[in-house]
């Protein structure tokens, strides 16, 4: 039934097409390169649709200056370049961002019916991405020189917004790493660092803690650096209308970069630093050189997890709710002589009492092993 109603729509969608003409828009056209171009003739072309193929005919110029030719009509359809439709072009980018792309060509064909390689989907996927970043760059820098003027938001604005900034590392193939330093063994690189921020706004508190909007969250990153993600940022911040918020709070990990953005970009923002991360940095260093103790938690909580790096988080910016530090537990210390025992002596060693139990082990030494103390009459 599925396949039927699929092949009707796709036969309907196809005449529709065709009554809308060809694109013929006289003996000569512009081309993209701005030169005139001469009519050609008429020319079909398949398109995959969400409906399966279906086939159009346009009008074909060629410019005889740039040496190739063009259809007006693809530019109107949205399909210029390409032989899938926008809308199947959305499902394979949204099914290839959820899981892999062999993966994704059997959702789809399960759920749509359509057979679509998983090398097509990444061609797809990764077309759209590079058509939306260009998209997206291009908006921000309109909104930082003020050519686009975002509209302050309409009624009453939530009483916070977030603005919360970090970088990570992304897994991506051998050949986008090459040439890049890496934390490995050979000094190679198995990631790529992309820098991330959300800006998301808080209308209530739950026993005292903020809590997130749902579906308030908007996202700025790049692979270019905390420059280009300034920016980005700068543009997100402007479009939600961060200048008529009662409050923004930056979050940060501690880096010297993100709280230099903020004070840049929001300077009237309070800043507040993940308390973890100076203590699991300071942490994990002093178990490394000495694994006899215990990492402490730092003593001065405006260090971070670099030498020369401010967290910005005083004493006096503590919540109250806060984990107090807690003192070092003391180490218990073994003797030298009797290995198998605490210092407080306070039972045998787990061998000797397996020893006792087992009567052939028992025999087998000339006294017991436990203590005499433990040892059972007669």
């Amino acid at each position: 039934m599925r396949a039927a109603l699929t092949s009707a729509g796709g036969r309907l969608l196809e005449a529709v097409l065709a009554g809308d003409g060809d694109g013929y828009a006289g003996p000569h056209a512009q081309c993209p390169d701005d030169h005139q171009a001469g009519y050609a003739g008429v020319r079909d072309k398949t398109v995959t649709t969400v409906l399966g193929p279906v086939r159009i005919s346009r009008a074909w110029y060629h410019c005889g200056e740039c040496k190739h030719g063009f259809a007006p009509r693809d530019q109107q359809l949205g399909v210029a370049g390409a032989t899938e439709s926008p809308g199947l072009a959305e499902m394979n980018a949204l099914a290839g961002a959820e899981v892999s792309f062999a993966r994704a060509g059997r959702l789809l064909s399960g759920l749509a019916g359509l057979t679509i390689s998983p090398r097509t989907i990444e061609r797809s996927a990764e077309a759209s991405g590079a058509a939306a970043r260009t998209a997206t760059a291009a908006e921000a820098s309109a909104i930082r020189e003020r050519r686009i003027v975002p509209m302050p938001p309409p009624g009453s604005l939530p009483d916070m917004l977030y603005v919360e900034v970090d970088g990570t590392g992304v897994p991506v193939r051998a050949s986008q790493t090459e040439g890049r330093a890496g934390k490995s063994d050979d000094g190679t690189a198995g990631t790529r660092e992309v820098k991330l921020a959300r800006l998301f706004t808080v209308s209530r508190l739950d026993d005292g803690r903020p809590v997130m909007d749902p579906g308030s969250s908007t996202y700025a990153f790049t692979f270019d650096g905390k420059n280009v993600l300034e920016r980005l940022v700068e543009a997100e911040y402007l479009r939600r209308g961060g200048e008529h918020y009662r409050q923004v709070v930056a979050l940060g990990d501690g880096a010297a970069w993100i709280w230099t953005m903020a004070e840049k970009l929001y300077p009237h923002a309070t800043h507040i630093t993940d308390i973890y991360q100076p203590q699991r940095g300071t942490g994990r260093r002093e178990h490394r050189r000495d694994h006899r103790c215990r990492p402490r938690l730092p003593p001065d909580r405006g260090q971070g997890r670099r030498a020369g790096q401010e967290t910005r988080l005083l004493r006096a910016q503590r919540p109250p709710d806060a984990l107090r530090q807690l003192q070092q537990a003391r180490h218990v210390h073994r003797l030298g002589r009797h290995r198998r025992r605490h210092q407080s002596d306070c039972g045998p060693a787990r061998q000797a009492i397996r020893h006792a139990l087992e009567c052939r082990r028992r025999r087998r030494h000339h006294r017991p092993a436990l203590p005499a103390r433990q040892r059972t009459l007669g």
